[in-house]
């Protein structure tokens, strides 16, 4: 079982920037971020495979930026001209089998961090 830990989450105007950052005991084939905005489901917004293919929320491109870094053990997500419509909780999780996509199947989750945007 991988385990996550996220971080930079926090408040945020309207047009502001933040990034989030998840640290993992180890790297996998396939790693994502996902956000539960208040009282909607929880959907998947990036996701980056071992062979740094990227894929993104069609409403999130070119605001959000997925990336890893394989020899820290991080995967981050800068979030820029973030609007209200972003806030809510923030999760990274991984997957190990192929297939990698905002749909895909994961298998280990972190805590989740709090992004709230002020208009």
């Amino acid at each position: 079982q991988v385990q996550l830990a996220e971080c930079g989450g926090g408040s945020v105007q309207t047009g502001g920037s933040l990034t989030l950052s998840c640290v993992v005991t180890r790297m996998t084939y396939c790693m994502g971020w996902f956000r539960q905005a208040p009282g909607k489901e929880r959907e998947g917004i990036a996701a980056i495979s071992s062979g740094d293919y990227k894929y993104y929320h069609a409403s999130l491109r070119g605001r959000f930026t997925i990336s890893r870094d394989n020899a820290k053990n991080t995967l981050t997500l800068p979030m820029n001209n973030l609007k209200p419509a972003d806030t809510g909780v923030y999760y990274c999780a991984t997957r190990d089998t192929r297939g990698c996509n905002i749909t895909s199947h994961f298998d280990s989750w972190g805590q989740g961090t709090q992004v709230t945007v002020s208009s």
